[in-house]
This record gives structure tokens, C-alpha cells and sequence, in this order.
């Protein structure tokens, strides 16, 4: 039997660019919420799926078979040495800033907690294939770490616990037709379903502004960082578990409403999706400035603010993600210290084929292209797709 073409289908990387925005402007109106409900609102709508969205992302990329010589090399030069290298530079900047003069490694700064989730996830994911009903055992351990007070952000291991449950969703989905079945919907079907998805985000959009003033008491946001215990948050009730297990179905629901809303087709943004990581370790020194000056403490201008932090964020990750700074970053981002290894076994020298959250971009394997698709939003038009 003849093998099925292999194209390159850019729904991924739009949904990669997706999520980066949202990580950018979530990072971008965050001192802007203190004074504005409309902030908070729209901070609390974002950061309520965001990164389970980049995880899902992250874990349908991702590989469950035990790791070889070439794959272990990759953790070091994709997620350890930028985690040293970014680190590092956040410590000076913070020295020569704000005074700080506090060298800790084992405690991430700012965005660098996603790095070494990624590490940890990979690390653990072969072993929680080898077990039955790998989704249920994340979730136990997301909501049970709750309850540990001695679980902290020490090499963001808290975290990283919390939000598990949606990578190992995300690998679960790559064995199931559900990729498939969307991309080779009709466009009837697809209207109705994104209908529905906008309606859903309407509710919660809704539901976060009018309970504003309850959400800013009890400090919701908190919540979504699946960061702190239960008791750290201020519930210590044995129910607190309860919470969590709820802002996950939550989370899930705002996750399949966003990726449906994701274009299928090739768009101006596709490419930018194959370098998310770009903008996911620059994007906090571009807003640092604006973060420590207290611009956005300005109660005049707090509504501007919003909408130009947006859009703002739109276009910082275009450029982030653009070629002339992947070129100047390169050796941060995408270290490739051949002296560090014995035998190197990436002897590829530029771009690496995948960044850490899987994306692969031209010159890899390519993902099978859909079966149908034959509306305007399928892919079947587009180039080779990498298998992430």
C-alpha cells in the first residue's frame, strides 16, 4: 500500500503563535489590573487556559518512548543551558535594576518556570506511558500536591505538578482520531462549533467581570498559576482540592473552545508559530522597562494601556519571532556548545528542526496531512508539515 503524502499542516503553528500572544499580553496588562476591572477581567479570561493551552501543545509533540543519545543532548542544549544562560542574565539585570543581589538558580525567574516543566515533563512521560490511565494519575498528582505545603516552586516543581494533567492530555490526544476529525471537517460543522465556542468565552468573559470584586478579594488569580498550596492561597479546607479538579475542566473547556477558534489555513502568522520560544525568553525584557517604571500604574490612562498592550502583543511576538532576531539570539535560545559533548549528536549547525515545546519546522519529517478537508479553513493546500 502506498504511503499517504506528507504535508506540512499549519494549524499547529498557529495555535503556537496563539498561545505566545496570550502569554505576552497576559504578561503585558498584568500591573495594569490593580487599577482596572476591564484589566483584571481580560487577565483573569487569559491566564484561565493560557498555559494549560501551551502545554496541551507541548504533550502532543512529545515522545514517550524511552529517550536516545541524540534526544537526552536536546534537553541539555534546549532547555538546561538557555535555563543557565537566561537565568544568569536575569540576575544581573536585577542586580544592576533593582539591587538584588541574590543568586538563586533553583528559583525560576519570571517565564523560566516553563522551561524546566518542559525538562520534567519530558523526563517523566516514559514512565507515565508504562502505567494504565495516565490522565487520571495527572490529575491525582495536580490536585494532591495542593495539599503539600513542602512542595514550592524550588526548580518550579509545584507548578509544573499542577498543570501535568494537560500535557499528558495533550500526548493522549496524538493517539486518537480527534486531529483528524477537525481538520477534516466541513465548514457547516465548523461554524457551528466555533459559534459555540464564542459563546463560551462570552460566559466566562461575562462571568469574570460581573463577580470582579469577588474574584480581586479571594485573589482567583492565584489559582490559575497552579503555583501556591491550597493553604498558601488561604484555603486550607480539605474541599480546597475540589477547586482545583474545577479551574481543570474549566481550563479544558476554554482550551478546546481556543484551539477550535485557531485558523486551519496557512495565515500571515504561520511561520512565526515555528519560533515561539523566541518570544516566550524575550518577550519580559522588552516589558520589564514598562513593568518597573510604573507607566501602567497611570489610573488615566489604564483603558489605552489595555488596548495597546494587545495589539502591542501581537506585534512584539512578530518581531521576536522574526528572522533578523532569531539570527542576533540565536546562540542564547539555541545553544549548540559541540565542546560540551563527547560525541555530538546533533551535528546540525544553525536553527535546531524542533524548539522544546516540539514545534518542527522545514527540512524535518512531516505530520500526515489530513484525510479531507476540502472547506477553505482545511490545510490540504499547505507545504511539507514536520511530525513534532
Amino acid at each position: 500500500m502506498q504511503k499517504p503524502a506528507r504535508r506540512r499542516v499549519p494549524y499547529w503553528d498557529n495555535v503556537r503563535f496563539a498561545c505566545i500572544v496570550l502569554v505576552v499580553a497576559g504578561h503585558g496588562i498584568q500591573r495594569l489590573t490593580y487599577d482596572s476591572d476591564w484589566a483584571l477581567t481580560v487577565y483573569l479570561a487569559i491566564y484561565a487556559f493560557h498555559m494549560p493551552a501551551f502545554a496541551v501543545v507541548s504533550g502532543y509533540f512529545s515522545k514517550s518512548e524511552p529517550p536516545g543519545r541524540r534526544q537526552m543532548s536536546r534537553v541539555i542544549t534546549d532547555i538546561i543551558l538557555p535555563y543557565i544562560i537566561f537565568e544568569s542574565v536575569w540576575t544581573l539585570v536585577q542586580f544592576l535594576v533593582e539591587g538584588k543581589r541574590e543568586l538563586n538558580p533553583t528559583q525560576p525567574s519570571w517565564t523560566l518556570w516553563f522551561l524546566l516543566a518542559l525538562g520534567i515533563f519530558r523526563l517523566i512521560l516514559p514512565y507515565l506511558a508504562l502505567i494504565r490511565w495516565p490522565v487520571l494519575w495527572a490529575v491525582v498528582v495536580s490536585v494532591g500536591v495542593g495539599y503539600l505545603d513542602n512542595v514550592d516552586s524550588t526548580f518550579s516543581l509545584s507548578r509544573t505538578l499542577g498543570i501535568l494533567p494537560f500535557f499528558v492530555i495533550g500526548w493522549r490526544l496524538r493517539s486518537t482520531p480527534l486531529a483528524d476529525r477537525w481538520h477534516a471537517a466541513s465548514r457547516r460543522a465548523l461554524v457551528g462549533i466555533r459559534f459555540a465556542a464564542v459563546a463560551l468565552f462570552v460566559v466566562t468573559i461575562a462571568t469574570f467581570w460581573l463577580g470582579v470584586d469577588l474574584w480581586r478579594r479571594i485573589d482567583l488569580r492565584f489559582w490559575f498559576f497552579y503555583d501556591d498550596s491550597y493553604d498558601g492561597l488561604g484555603e486550607d479546607q480539605w474541599w480546597a482540592g475540589g477547586v482545583r479538579l474545577g479551574l481543570i475542566l474549566v481550563a479544558l473547556l476554554l482550551v478546546a473552545a481556543f484551539f477550535s477558534l485557531v485558523p486551519r489555513r496557512q495565515t500571515f502568522f504561520t511561520t512565526f508559530g515555528q519560533y515561539t520560544m523566541y518570544a516566550y525568553l524575550l518577550h519580559s525584557f522588552v516589558l520589564y522597562p514598562l513593568r518597573e517604571t510604573g507607566v501602567l500604574r497611570d489610573e488615566s490612562t489604564t483603558r489605552l494601556w489595555l488596548v495597546a498592550m494587545l495589539i502591542g502583543a501581537v506585534l512584539l511576538t512578530m518581531v521576536l519571532s522574526s528572522k533578523p532576531v532569531r539570527t542576533v539570539f540565536r546562540p542564547l535560545v539555541e545553544p549548540k556548545p559541540r565542546w560540551l559533548f563527547s560525541d555530538d549528536p546533533d551535528r546540525r549547525r544553525g536553527e535546531s528542526r524542533t524548539d522544546p515545546t516540539g514545534a518542527r519546522r522545514p527540512g524535518a519529517l512531516s505530520e500526515r496531512a489530513p484525510r479531507q478537508g476540502t472547506d477553505r479553513g482545511g490545510d490540504t493546500r499547505s507545504g511539507a508539515e514536520p511530525r513534532g
